[in-house]
């Protein structure tokens, strides 16, 4: 018996997986999962992984900051509630379909207050990556991270870009940022690397982020997909 288990649909997924290969697992999508012995766990039909919360959740957030109208595919909107609940108290315009949402060009956006929680709640993951569209907004939005309070790595790189932006008792107070100006900032973790990515895309000028591994190992062909949407974004051999 497993207790404190986090109750992500990603969790489920997997159990579901080893349930199909012979494995006995109850009370995914619970904080207590019972497991019983297999004594051999043998392949099966072919399983299809989840979409990725959090990478279309980033998306989202760079099609309401930067988008022209911008299809975001392979989606399980019910997986983002929270998300999504957020993004409509901020103003954003979205059609969401089955497995899609379409977000329209900004209009005027509205500061919010983020509070993370376990899942259903506000993922941690997705309070980064939804900082620099908060700049966008009027007013002061407020983000509290109660899973990681200290996740405030980006703060400091964004400030070097212009942004009115502060920490204060593990809490981000971020206003409208007229404007951010392009600079030399680095990735220090995935989702931070995410956030430094859409503030990049945002900015006047050239942005340049370091230790870039971080953004590539959680967003599979980014720079890929940011060009097809029309993005100037290089990936530079430092080594080159």
């Amino acid at each position: 018996m497993i207790e404190n288990v986090a109750r992500e649909p990603e969790i489920i997924d997997l159990a579901t997986y080893l349930n199909n290969m012979g494995a006995t697992i109850r009370g995914a999508g619970t904080d207590v999962i019972r497991i019983e012995g297999a004594s051999k766990l043998a392949a099966n039909n072919a399983h299809t992984i989840i979409p990725d919360r959090i990478e279309a959740g980033t998306y989202l957030s760079i099609a309401a900051a930067q988008g022209d109208g911008i299809l975001v595919k392979n989606i399980i909107a019910e997986h983002l509630d929270s998300f999504l609940a957020k993004l409509e108290e901020m103003g954003v315009v979205m059609d969401v379909g089955e497995d899609s949402i379409f977000v329209y060009p900004s209009g005027e956006l509205h500061g919010v207050t983020i509070k993370t929680a376990p899942y259903p709640g506000f993922a941690t993951d997705l309070q980064q990556p939804l900082t620099p569209l908060l700049m966008k907004a009027d007013g002061e939005a407020l983000v509290i991270d109660t899973i990681y309070p200290k996740r405030t790595r980006h703060v400091p790189e964004l400030l070097k870009m212009g942004a009115d932006i502060r920490v204060e008792d593990d809490h981000i107070k971020i206003n409208h940022s007229e404007q951010l100006t392009g600079a030399t900032v680095a990735a220090e973790e995935i989702r931070a690397g995410a956030c430094l990515m859409l503030a990049g895309l945002m900015a006047n000028g050239e942005t340049t982020i370091t230790k870039v591994d971080n953004i590539l190992r959680g967003y599979d062909r980014v720079v890929m997909k940011l060009q097809g949407l029309g993005a100037d974004v290089q990936l530079v051999d430092s080594a080159s």
